[in-house]
């Protein structure tokens, strides 16, 4: 479950709402001013983000390698080309 709560009531309520997260799995987005600005999750699902994004940035690294002599313009219209085909699936 995911619970939204202003950065006062987090502050104010620190420990129940770290064994909400601990002991239920659950995350917290902290909002300040009406906008989320952080979030409390499991350290668990913490380190699967972290996984996920260093396989994302590997990813985005090969590709980009795989580019390298291919001129900007070239790999523009090849990715905008690749995006409207998938749109017209």
């Amino acid at each position: 479950m995911i619970t939204e709560v202003t950065a006062v009531n987090f502050r104010q309520n620190l420990g129940d709402m770290l064994n909400q997260v601990q002991y239920r799995h659950d995350s917290i987005v902290i909002n300040k001013d009406g906008k989320p600005v952080a979030a409390l999750v499991d350290a668990e699902l913490f380190a699967r983000i972290r996984r996920m994004r260093e396989h994302f940035e590997a990813l985005s690294d090969r590709v980009a390698h795989a580019y390298d002599d291919v001129p900007a313009e070239q790999g523009m219209a090849e990715i905008e080309a690749a995006v409207a085909a998938e749109r017209n699936r």
